[in-house]
């Protein structure tokens, strides 16, 4: 383990040092699980924290804002704290430091993008345990675990049991809160991780205010792209914005396409590498246009590291994916639920479930809360025009009984998702909690028809409330 001081730390967060330099032997963490010698990282403390970590016998406290009289009951327990204006660079910092520490000689591979990052780093994952790596990737079943707000990613590749052989992270293209942007946030992330690879899936809105537009969207997650010093870098063929990035691509890394008229594209009989079928239609798990593009990203990178095509075939055939990844909760109704959250998620997601839909089309989409008026409009537009051409039952929800204060819809959310659906023609019906509108859900949907349930933290715990309500 590489010897580090509170000072050096100070300096690598660009941070204050308040208390004594001192030698840290532990691991970096989270102020809840700290043990001795621990460095935790709190993007806020106060004296509770702050005792905390000392009676776990942490060496220091890395944050970026103390309250109360933090400081003063530091000092009494002789805890040194680092004050810094970025906690993003500590958690990049122990990233790294982590990664040289515990599995210096590790496969890496970076997936950053809007739409399809956690499914594409699930299977790229999943396709290299079946390969018989042994990996570690930070996306679980619900969502990544943030890089950049707490030291998670760094805490668990200390804690992993035995030799890691590879790890698969997925990085958010855009990081940041209260419309405070982590500028260059895929950059600095993807310089910490010093990947072999990085796959870019597409460019779309999604965090409305922190980027408010494409060209600031694309100018985000091309910045993985900087500096970049590994072998491979991935790129969406199919997506304008991505497919220009190949200029930036350094001349010593290789380009490699997926998707229309590449070596690895979807062809109505399956999934093709060089024209000779690699994974028959019937073997793929699902067929929807953004599944499949996920599908042919992770394909192309597990072809770059000389996976085999009876490995890649086996892995992709049996795969099981991400809760709310397209999940099938029941059949009489069809109910599916998805994730989809952004204006390009929803309309594809919305697609494929209609593709599927036999009978009326009922649709529950959860309001995102405090993302603000201009997303929400993008949402609704993109409901709006998605529903259109089917025979449509549309429920909309504020979700209060089953989100905290952080995802409460403001009512100038509610009024211009509603302003929208007026405007385009739209007929629905709004309810304040989400069992109720799943309830009406349940009532109107006949066996042979359809359910569609979409939206991000208000729509999360709709497999729970279902079982509830049934």
């Amino acid at each position: 383990m590489k010897e580090l001081t509170t000072l050096k730390l100070a300096q690598k967060c660009q941070g204050k040092l308040i208390g004594i330099n001192q030698i840290v032997n532990g691991k970096f963490n989270i102020l809840k699980d700290a043990g001795k010698g621990d460095m935790v990282v709190r993007h806020w403390i106060d004296e509770t924290g702050v005792e905390i970590a000392s009676r776990n016998g942490a060496s220091c406290i890395i944050t970026q804002n103390t309250r109360g009289n933090a400081l003063q009951i530091a000092e009494k327990f002789k805890i040194p704290i680092i004050l810094t204006e970025r906690i993003e660079l500590i958690n990049a910092f122990a990233i790294r430091w982590a990664l040289e520490t515990y599995a210096p000689n590790t496969l890496r591979i970076v997936v950053t993008g809007t739409n399809g990052k956690s499914t594409t780093t699930h299977m790229i994952h999943t396709i290299l345990k079946e390969a018989g790596y042994t990996a570690h990737t930070n996306t679980d079943s619900e969502s990544e675990f943030n890089t950049l707000i707490d030291p998670m990613v760094a805490k668990q590749i200390a804690e992993f049991e035995g030799d890691l052989e590879a790890v698969v992270l997925e990085v958010s293209e855009v990081q940041g809160w209260d419309d405070r942007n982590m500028k260059d946030h895929a950059h600095l992330m993807t310089r910490a991780i010093q990947p072999h690879a990085v796959v870019l899936t597409n460019v779309a809105l999604d965090h409305i205010g922190l980027v408010n537009s494409l060209e600031e969207a694309s100018r985000e997650i091309s910045s993985a792209l900087k500096g970049f010093k590994g072998d491979y870098v991935v790129l969406n063929h199919d997506d304008p914005l991505i497919r220009d990035m190949q200029s930036m691509v350094p001349s010593d890394s290789q380009i490699i396409f997926y998707g229309s008229r590449t070596n690895v594209e979807f062809r109505k009989e399956g999934i093709f590498f060089r024209k000779k079928l690699l994974i028959p239609l019937e073997d793929l798990p699902f067929k929807s246009p953004h599944f499949i593009q996920n599908t042919l990203a992770a394909v192309s990178t597990a072809l770059a590291f000389k996976v085999s095509p009876e490995v890649i075939r086996r892995a992709v055939s049996s795969y099981q994916p991400l809760k709310r990844r397209f999940t099938v909760l029941g059949t009489d109704p069809l109910i599916i639920d998805d994730f989809a959250h952004n204006p390009e998620g929803i309309k594809a997601t919305i697609k494929s479930a209609a593709d599927l839909a036999s009978g009326k089309f009922h649709l529950v989409c959860a309001i995102r809360g405090s993302r603000g008026e201009s997303l929400n409009q993008l949402n609704a537009q993109a409901v709006a025009k998605s529903i259109k051409e089917v025979k449509y039952n549309l429920i909309i929800t504020s979700s209060q009984d089953v989100v905290d204060n952080a995802n409460w819809v403001k009512p100038s959310e509610k009024k211009v998702f509603i302003e929208v659906l007026q405007k385009e023609g739209i007929n629905y019906i709004h309810y304040d909690t989400l069992i109720e509108a799943l309830k009406k859900a349940l009532k109107s949907a006949k066996n042979n028809e359809t359910i569609l349930l979409i939206g991000a933290q208000g729509m999360d715990p709709a497999s729970d409330v279902l079982q509830n309500i049934t």
